[in-house]
This record gives C-alpha cells, structure tokens and sequence, in this order.
C-alpha cells in the first residue's frame, strides 16, 4: 500500500480554506493508497516515510519563499516529490515570464523592478504592481497613472521586504472575458475554470482579495490550448510534471496571453470539478508506484 502525503500549510488569517484536500485524500485511501495531508514546515513529519510527496495547497510559500524552497530541495532528497525541487525553484519567482516570452511563449508584458531599481512607472496607461513571489492577489493592486504616489509607496514597502516588483499593463480584456484556468495532470488537459477580475480599482495591496470571483466551469479554445502546451514545453529541462496549471487572459488584440505558469500549489478547483477526483487520484497513484 504507498504512502502519500498531501502537502498543505498551517491554517491562518491570511490562508485560504483548501476545499479539495478532504475529498482528495478520501478518494486515495479509496483507491488502495494510506495518504494524509501534512504540513510543510513541521518538523514532525518524516518525509521518508512516503512513497510521494505531492505539494497541494502551500499557500503561506510566497512570503517564505527561500525557506519554502530549501524545504522542497529537502524533502526531494528522502522522497518523490511532485512536482520536483528544481521546478519549484524556477516557478516560485515569476521572472519565468521573462524566459517564456523569450521562448515564443505569448505572455502579458512584464517588468521587474528589484530592490535598488528606479521606481519607473507608466504614465500613460493603468497598471498592476504586485511581487514576483506571490499567490492569491497577496501584495497586488492596480493603479492609474494618476495614483503615482501611492504606487510608490507600494513598491517601496515591498522593496523594504526583499521582494522584487512586477508591474503589468492592467489588460483590460479581463473585465469581460475574465481569466481562464487550463489545468493539466498527468500530462493531459485534466479540465478548465473562469473567473472574473481580483484586482478593483482602488482597492489597496495589503488588503486580502477574493482570488477566485465568479469561478465557472470552461471549455478551452483551440488556440488557448495550444498556448497552453507552448507553455508547457517551455518549462526548462522539459520535466515531467505531475500537475500545472496555465491561467491565460486576453490581450489588446483579444488574443489569449500567459498570465501565470503554476507549477508549485495551484488550486485544482475539484470543488468545480467533481468528476476530475477518480483521475487525480489515478495520477498520483501512478506517480507514487513507480
């Protein structure tokens, strides 16, 4: 019988509840597995006791970004870990956009700004600030060329934090096709969700967000699937990937961009999506007997 962990954070103000870790791990012991859901960064648990390690709602990593990735390097070594440390590394800093874009990948156009930097902002256009590490909307907020100072201020209070700056046209293509999830398991398109904009107009960066408004089941296009796979196989060392997730908005010109690759954490959605439990399951049975 495997062992398999399912990998979760500490409950607090700023965690979300994971709604699919119960139903998950029912659905494994069902399935022939011993699983249990464990937290990351407690010291009691004996990762070398699992056959696999799979990082499912670690939603307090993006501002222990560096512990979280020491953990995952850790944790590889005594077990498998899905998806592996060094993909965890790379996908916890979204500079990976950068490396996408320079693959042919279409993404939303993007700037760092690291601590030290010029604080240069648009003038011209309404934007997004938010940090390179970061999940759930957490240290995000849009602004107009008008609240330059305000922008300021944020990009100040997180350089002060260490963290690196991300500032993004705010694409407007959001407010009405909003923004699709393609979620991939074991390889293939598993099933894909829409929401609608986090980020309103003056609402500050410090203030918690609803990450998911208006979640709706999708049926991918041809053309948003495809980007989707250029993602993918992008990814560097093309590793095998228990799990991923693409969330893709539309462009200026109504094209389909890359607005996130999540390859650590990303929710699944199987609250949505009932029907998906027996394959994920199926998955990480596989991933764990090999």
């Amino acid at each position: 019988m495997p062992r398999i962990a399912l990998v979760t954070c500490r409950p607090g103000p700023e965690v979300a509840e994971d709604r699919d870790l119960p139903g998950l791990v029912r659905a494994l012991e069902e399935a022939g597995a011993e699983a249990s859901a464990e937290v990351w960064d407690d010291d009691g648990v004996d990762w070398s006791g699992f056959d696999l390690a799979v990082i499912r709602s670690t939603w307090d990593y993006s501002w222990r970004a560096a512990e979280f990735t020491a953990w995952a390097e850790r944790c590889g070594t005594l077990t498998r870990l899905a998806n592996p440390a060094d993909v965890v590394r790379w996908n916890t800093d979204k500079r990976y956009l950068g490396e996408l874009a320079g693959a042919g990948v279409p993404v939303v156009d993007t700037r760092y700004l690291a601590p030290g930097d010029a604080l240069d902002l648009p003038d011209d256009h309404e934007y997004v600030v938010k940090p390179t590490s970061g999940a759930g909307a957490r240290f995000a907020a849009r602004y107009t060329p008008d609240e330059h100072d305000t922008a300021v201020r944020h990009l100040q209070r997180m350089h002060a934090e260490g963290f690196t700056a991300m500032v993004q046209p705010y694409v407007r293509g959001i407010d009405t096709a909003g923004e699709r999830a393609l979620q991939y398991f074991g390889g293939s398109l598993l099933h894909a969700s829409r929401k609608g904009p986090v980020l309103a107009p003056g609402t500050p960066y410090d203030q918690r967000k609803v990450a998911h408004p208006g979640l709706t089941d999708w049926t991918p296009t041809l053309e948003e699937a495809a980007i989707a796979r250029k993602a993918l196989a992008s990814v560097p060392g093309r590793p095998e990937l228990l799990y991923a997730r693409v969330d893709l908005v539309d462009g200026e010109d109504g094209r389909p961009r890359v607005m996130e690759l999540e390859l650590v954490e990303p929710n699944l959605f199987l609250w949505l999506h009932p029907e998906s439990v027996p394959r994920v399951a199926e998955e990480i049975l596989k991933a764990a007997v090999r």
